[in-house]
Formats: C-alpha cells, structure tokens, sequence
C-alpha cells in the first residue's frame, strides 16, 4: 500500500528510511506547538483551544502536503506570521483576532487563486532577489525583539532617555533565558535533534525544579477546540483598513514558503531541470492549508524549513510527510506540558530562530546602493517600527524610487511596482 501511494522504490528510498525522516523532521518543528500557543494567546485566544489549533493545522497541512504532492514537507503556522498577527494586527493596530483570523482567510484564498493562475510564479520572479532576503531578514529582527524585549527574555526593556535600554539581567527568567539560548546554540552546534524543542523542555524543567514554575502534568485528553474553531470574522477583515494586513500576508507567505519548498525540493532533487515535477501540486497544498488554519483558530500555516533535516535523513516522498502529521496529532495529548511551558522558555527559541534567519542578508548585493539602501530599510524599519507591513512598504517604494531615479526603469519588474503603488495607496488614503 505504502508503495503504491507513495512510490518509495521510484524515489530510491524504503518505509524505514522515510519514517525516521518523518521523526527527524518532527523533532526539529515540533517547537511551534509551544511557541505559537505563547504568542497567539496574548492577543486573548485561549490558550488551550490554539495548541489545538496548531497540532491540527500542522497536521492537516502536512497531510495534503503527503498525498497531494507527495513531497517530504513538513507543514505548521510560520514564525514571523504569527507575530504579525499577534503583535501587529491585533496589539498595534487594535483590532480583534476574530477579524485578524478573518484576514488569514482572505489571504489564504488570494493564495489559492494566485498560485492556481500561475500569478504566485510571476510574482516571485518579479520581486528583486535583494528585498526577498531582506523580508527574511527583517522579520527575524522583528522576532529578535520580541524575544529580548520584557514579555520575552527581558533583555531589551523601554527606556525614557534612551527609547530602549538593558533590562535586569540578574532577574530569573532572564536568566532562564540566556540559558535557554546556549543551551539550543550548543546543542545544534553539535548536531543534536531537535535542540529548539530540547532547549524549551530543559528551561521549563528547570524553572519546575528551582520551583520558579508550577507542573501542571504531561499527559491529558486533548481540550477543547470551541473557543477559536470558526470564530474568524471575515466581514470584518474586509475594513479598508485590512488592506495592506491582507497584501503583506500575502506577500509573506508567497516568499516564505515558496522559497522554502523550492529550497528543501531541490535539496531531495525532487525539480531535475528538464522534467515534470510535483511543484504545482506542492504549491497548492500550502495554500489551502492556510485556509484551513484559519477555520481551526490559529495565524498562516506555510511549508517549514526544518523539512531540510528530514531531506538530510533521507526522506523523499510524501511517507515522510505522513509520519510528521501522525506525530502533531499525537503531541495533542501533551496540551498540559505546553501550558506549562512559560514563556522565558520560548524566548531563545524564538531569538535562535531569528539568528537563523539573519542569514540571508549575505543574498543581499551591497555593491549596488539601489538595491542594499531599499533592502537595508526593509529589514530595519521592521522591528524599529514594530511591524513587518511598514518594513515591506518601505522596502518596496524605495526600490522603485531608487530604480527610477537612477535611471534603472528596466531593473523594476511590473509585480514590484505594483506592490509598491498599493503600499502608496495605503498610506496616503488609508492611514489607520
């Protein structure tokens, strides 16, 4: 059966190889089913209900992923999205998460309609390689403050003579967190599985232990789904207001996850140049996992880059996949585990991950100052601003104005001028 489905001999590869690629992959994403409950709930969604919400979203995604592309890509709500949704729309901007669950719906259909009309092909081709990288960039300096700033690590706290200043480093949960940080650094240094998730269960441990956190049990039926299953409020999310929320969740999941799949698919050599691929039919599942994310209460799923790790064990089809949903349904017998975790134990998960992402500013060509001035900006305003649409806007209407004003028109792709005139419209009509 397994042979039929997944074709494992055609990919040179056997039910063992790809179910320990399953796990590998499972270890080193299983994280976000503690992070994304910690930061979706400060926006007031139960906590509970978005552990659910995460595990079946990761779930459901990978699954489509399994047996609609057969790719060995592990699917789960994006880092950097769901900040986005918590900490931008629904904490700077104000408005509701229903309405905020209302626009990952919206975005989500875009997404489908996008990439079902070839338009999500044309769009990652027209936007210049230097402002992908620096979106990437920017966002994991956006998670970066998140982590360090007083609801995470405590590190970086406000400061009245100096806008922001060092926090008290010789407080526990700071502590706990610079911890948490080497912990994950060394563990990965040495190529340890999975060392973001060891990393978070060593610190909650930790906090139990030296009795700075409270057990609440391992095990448990899962809760329930109610608070957040189809509590989205798309009229709601279609306030003119919600325009530039929709387009920059667009916009990053488009990156995002097309990069990422295209990045781990050539590493399993599954795009041989010359011959038919599945990318198509990879790049419609993650766009219909983000509608089913939306319905089930929790912020975009995308494809995850750990899917590499997976790819490195060996994993080749879609039985790797399989093996990665089996394993998000069974973390939602470990609901009490997640609300113990607190969050100085999610903090140097979520600046480790930011690290990573940093990387991409070597993609960026410095030498040329029209395009290094737009993509420095991008990444920069990101987190001085405190949202990724305002990093995007920046990035997007320079670079044209830079192009034009050089004399560089031929440099500027319709798809990014586009973008740009819709983040102008924005500001100048829709400012709120």
């Amino acid at each position: 059966m397994l042979e039929k489905l997944f074709k494992l001999r055609e990919h040179g590869t056997t039910a063992r190889t790809e179910i320990l690629a399953g796990i590998t992959t499972f270890l080193t994403m299983a994280y976000i089913i503690f992070v994304n409950p910690a930061i979706l709930s400060t926006t007031g969604m139960d906590h509970n209900a978005v552990f659910v919400a995460t595990c079946l979203a990761a779930a459901l995604g990978t699954l489509i992923m399994a047996f609609v592309a057969n790719w060995p890509i592990g699917m789960a709500p994006g880092m950097g999205l769901n900040a986005f949704f918590a900490f931008t729309v629904v904490g700077a901007m104000g408005y509701s998460w229903q309405q905020a669950l209302g626009a990952v719906f919206i975005s989500g259909v875009v997404f489908v309609i996008l990439t079902v009309t070839g338009i999500r092909s044309w769009l990652i081709d027209g936007i210049p390689k230097s402002l992908r990288s620096a979106i990437a960039a920017g966002i994991g300096l956006f998670l970066a403050i998140i982590a360090l700033g007083p609801n995470g690590a405590g590190i970086v706290v406000p400061n009245k003579a100096t806008i922001v200043g060092l926090g008290d480093l010789s407080s526990t949960p700071t502590l706990f967190a610079i911890l948490g940080f080497f912990i994950i650094a060394a563990l990965d240094a040495m190529k340890v599985r999975g060392a973001i998730l060891l990393g978070i269960i060593i610190i909650t441990a930790l906090s139990m232990v030296t009795g700075h956190n409270e057990f609440q049990g391992v095990f448990s039926a899962p809760p329930s789904l109610a608070p957040t299953f189809f509590q989205l409020d798309i009229m709601g999310a279609l306030h003119t207001g919600f325009i530039h929320v929709i387009l920059v969740l667009v916009l990053v999941e488009v990156f995002d996850a097309t990069g990422t799949m295209i990045g781990v698919a050539k590493r399993a050599g599954l795009i041989p140049e010359g011959k038919p691929n599945r990318l198509g039919r990879a790049l419609f599942s993650d766009s219909t996992a983000i509608v089913a994310g939306s319905f089930l209460g929790t912020s975009s799923t995308t494809a995850y880059i750990e899917s590499a790790s997976g790819v490195q064990a060996g994993g080749r089809t879609g039985l790797t996949a399989l093996v990665i949903a089996i394993l998000f349904l069974l973390a939602l017998f470990f609901s009490p585990l997640a609300k113990t975790v607190p969050g100085y134990a999610t903090a140097p998960a979520l600046l480790y991950v930011a690290g990573l992402m940093l990387r991409e500013i070597t993609e960026i060509d410095w030498s040329d100052v029209t395009e290094a001035a737009p993509a420095a900006l991008a990444a920069m305003i990101m987190p001085f601003t405190y949202s990724i649409a305002n990093g995007l806007a920046f990035g997007f209407i320079s670079y044209v104005i830079l192009k034009a004003a050089t004399g560089k028109f031929r440099d500027i792709h319709p798809a990014t001028l586009i973008v740009a005139i819709l983040f102008v419209i924005k500001y100048g009509f829709f400012p709120d």
